[in-house]
């Protein structure tokens, strides 16, 4: 039986607001009490609004899959995104997402994936090759940042992450995600567009410094396409492709807008279930070595991911317990009655991946790290009622079919040259932009014999 994965503490069951939000700045998971793993639904009171937590699966449903267009993105966490995201796919509601998914949705098609193999091969390649250097005991997760930077910008831009450009919006990144917490004045004073949302100087200067370096690679790639001389990528086929309504293409600025959300949600979610997909199998070397015997069998020919079971069992389960994004949040157009209990209109309704998947009245055993559960009824019931790590319905992700190709073979492609080991140091969960550790993933790293 492996180790059990490790959880954040739950708060006390009642505390003040004010400690709340100094709870919630710091981390969103332990800001929350116990009960929630096994609470229906639960209702958050402030002087500004009232949120109320769907567990039901029944509600959730309603909410993604049944009437999307009566609970649109609430932007009281968006406000605090806008710097880096501007109107992205991931902030809008109504015409303009719709028109934006237009656009976008062609080039995550099925037949798309498969051209974008061979991008993701050469940056598993390529994160072997980086990592074959660094053996011994490490922090995981800038590894795994790096890789999922690179296959970014190899599907994206068919360039590697050593490119000045790509190395430079990498770097900028990161400095984002230090100085950007997921609690901003936005998230609880519903105001105008022109209110002051006091960003820190640091998280404006980074995201306008990403975003002129994302424009730099848009114009330039605008530039080949006119020419004719541009690479047939994920940026364009998103920049060629019309709307079909309206046949607008997406103007520069709306390009750089998505393309930050491609790099927020295609490398900094892919890195997070990377990372702790990596040291759930440290925790579990009977799956690593399943997955080491299967990756044997990889080749760059697309046709052999077929072959990685046990590695998208791993990674369907890493998302299972760690997911990216915690929590997403949506908002009443009108009254409703939730589980006979009215709701008013603005209400927040927040949907969690993380309370979920780990509902004690949903899941087997609910806290372990246990692959092997979606191939039992259990798992495989929970899986279509209480499994959202790229949300449901309408608003899913995009690129879900791209991260659980890139998720499984990444592993893979590491799992056939190293073998993982625990350290004494247990990864404490965090969550701000994405589920990450406080103190970093430390793994031991060594070659396989």
């Amino acid at each position: 039986m492996s180790p059990q994965p490790p959880k954040p503490a739950a708060r006390p069951d009642k505390v003040s607001l004010w400690r709340y939000m100094q709870l919630f700045r710091r981390d969103i998971l332990s800001a929350q009490p116990a009960k929630l793993y096994r609470a229906w639904m639960a209702e958050f009171r402030t002087p500004f609004f009232r949120s109320y937590l769907a567990n039901d699966p029944a509600l959730v449903k309603t909410v993604l899959k049944d009437r999307p267009d009566d609970f649109p993105k609430s932007d009281r966490i968006g406000a605090g995104l806008r710097p880096l995201l501007g109107r992205s796919v991931f902030l809008t509601n109504g015409e303009t997402w719709k028109r934006q998914r237009r656009i976008i949705d062609p080039a995550f098609e099925g037949g798309r994936l498969r051209d974008t193999y061979g991008a993701m091969y050469a940056a598993g390649e390529a994160a072997v090759s980086r990592l074959a250097t660094r053996t011994g005991a490490l922090d995981i997760e800038p590894e795994t940042s790096h890789a999922a930077a690179d296959v970014i910008f190899r599907t994206l831009f068919s360039i590697p992450i050593e490119d000045q450009t790509a190395s430079a919006v990498f770097e900028r990144f990161r400095d984002h995600q230090r100085s950007q917490p997921i609690l901003n004045l936005g998230a609880f004073v519903r105001g105008p567009a022109w209110m002051p949302r006091f960003f820190s100087r640091a998280t404006k200067t980074t995201a306008r410094d990403i975003r002129a370096l994302i424009e730099q690679l848009t114009e330039a790639r605008m530039r080949q396409i006119t020419a004719g001389q541009a690479p047939d990528d994920l940026a364009t086929k998103i920049m060629t492709t019309a709307d079909p309504v309206s046949g607008r293409t997406f103007t520069t600025e709306e390009m750089v807008d998505q393309v930050a959300i491609f790099f927020l949600a295609g490398h900094e979610t892919s890195a997070s279930a990377l990372a702790w997909a990596l040291y759930l199998i440290a925790l579990s070397p009977e799956w690593q070595d399943k997955i080491a015997d299967e990756a044997q069998a990889l080749t760059p020919d697309f046709s052999s991911m077929s072959k990685l079971r046990s590695a998208r069992d791993v990674f369907r389960e890493a998302l299972r317990l760690y997911p990216p994004v915690p929590m997403m949040v949506r908002e009443t157009v009108q009254p409703e009655c939730f589980r006979a209990r009215d709701v008013s209109k603005g209400s927040q309704i927040v949907l969690s991946p993380w309370h979920l998947h780990r509902h004690g009245r949903l899941w087997d055993n609910p806290d372990a790290f246990d692959p092997g559960r979606w191939a039992t009824e259990n798992g495989k019931a929970c899986q279509r009622d209480a499994y959202i790590p790229f949300s449901s319905g309408p608003r899913v992700c995009p690129g879900a079919g791209f991260a659980m190709v890139e998720g499984p073979l990444l592993l893979a492609m590491l799992l056939r040259r190293f073998r993982f080991e625990v350290t004494e140091r247990e990864p404490v969960p965090v969550a701000h932009l994405t589920v990450r550790a406080r103190d970093g993933i430390w793994l031991k790293v060594s070659e396989r014999a």
